[in-house]
């Protein structure tokens, strides 16, 4: 059963779902009940991840796009390096690929264990997700360049900002601001919106978390 708060309900899913504002967060100690059936709270070994990440990719198909898809970690135990791997770096792989549409995907819930092994492996891939610990601070995991990871505190500090605001913040040429805004875009880590401002369109950036 899927459940949806705010905007009524959404069928579809088994996973326990909740959505706030555009965010909707899959409860992986559900999903983890519902197709392993094996009385754990633990992520490991590879087919077990497999398993769950084939369940996530269908669940994230029949999200709406511009959706950010929130994966809750906090009724899980440990997650090892194998599903770590075979859950979040290929979500995440296939998410920048865009295999899943127009949509995002941030970890919450998550302690300094589980955060260790998810980092390694996407580190591994040059990859890198935007999550929220157990205690609420919102971080980076994975791997980024350092000027992306400044642009990246800058969006997150502000809200929403465009490649002008950036370019007057930080003494950047357009083209420069242009180009790492889109380049965390394609990178999932911040929204894209299409707005009209002073008469004409333009790319506005926002955080996914």
């Amino acid at each position: 059963m899927m459940y949806r708060f705010g905007n009524g309900q959404k069928k579809g899913t088994k996973g326990f779902i909740i959505t706030i504002r555009t965010m909707t967060k899959y409860d992986l100690y559900k999903l983890l009940k519902e197709e392993l059936k094996n009385g754990s709270a633990d992520l490991v070994t590879r087919n077990s991840g497999q398993v769950i990440r084939e369940r996530i990719e269908k669940d994230i198909t029949k999200e709406k796009d511009g959706e950010v898809i929130a994966l809750d970690f906090s009724k899980i135990g440990i997650i090892d390096y194998s599903c770590a791997d075979e859950i979040v770096a290929k979500l995440i792989s296939r998410l920048i690929g865009e295999e899943y549409g127009d949509r995002y995907i941030v970890l919450s819930g998550l302690n300094e264990n589980q955060k260790e092994n998810i980092e390694v492996a996407l580190e591994r891939k040059d990859l890198a997700v935007m999550a929220e610990m157990k205690d609420g601070k919102k971080i980076l995991i994975g791997s980024l360049t350092n000027y992306l990871q400044e642009t990246l505190n800058f969006v997150s500090k502000k809200g929403k900002i465009t490649a002008n605001d950036l370019s007057a913040a930080l003494k950047l040429p357009a083209n420069t601001s242009g180009t790492r805004l889109l380049n965390l875009y394609k990178k999932r880590l911040v929204k894209r919106i299409d707005e009209i401002r002073d008469g004409g369109r333009v790319w506005v950036y926002a955080p996914c978390l």
